[in-house]
């Protein structure tokens, strides 16, 4: 049995460690890579470009934590926080144009798909989220409602998806 084991425990972790390294370099990858990985598209991705060109039609909500939304945002985004709750939605129409964002827009998926559960009927998620919006050029807010070049990347591995501004942690 103690040699089973002794053959078993090294297999088991080369395995684990090529399963890790196999994940870990699917992050390594830019951002469609990565939404075509962890998305299911169940929410309809809005582009960075299309909501600068009919910005003012949309209900901008940031679907981060609360210290994300503080370094910046969008330009009069509401935050609404990770965890999806009608109590805590500020009170819109149910066929409002809305869309949502976090980092990338995987957060911002699941926070949608539960507003649609929900009834909202016009809810789209922006593809790449802030990061696209700032790497395509577009300005953020800091908490002043000033401009910055400072993004909160989440942590150094999302970071890497950030090609301009400057990354916050």
């Amino acid at each position: 049995m103690r040699h089973i084991l002794t053959l078993w425990i090294p297999i088991f972790f080369i395995t684990f460690s090529t399963i890790s390294t196999a994940q870990v370099g699917e992050v390594q990858k830019d951002i469609p890579a990565l939404l075509e990985t962890y998305n299911k598209r169940s929410v309809p991705y809005l582009s960075v470009q299309d909501l600068k060109m009919d910005y003012d039609q949309y209900v901008i909500l940031d679907t981060r934590k609360k210290k994300e939304f503080e370094v910046s945002h969008l330009p009069g985004a509401l935050w609404v926080g990770e965890k999806y709750s009608s109590k805590r939605m500020p009170k819109l129409a149910k066929d409002r144009k809305i869309v949502v964002y976090c980092s990338v827009g995987i957060r911002s998926e699941i926070f949608g798909e539960k507003m649609l559960k929900d009834g909202y009927t016009d809810v789209r998620n922006l593809y790449g989220s802030i990061f696209s919006w700032k790497d395509a050029g577009y300005e953020v807010m800091d908490v002043n409602e000033i401009p910055t070049d400072n993004v909160h990347v989440y942590s150094k591995v999302w970071g890497r998806f950030l090609k301009s501004g400057v990354q916050v942690f």
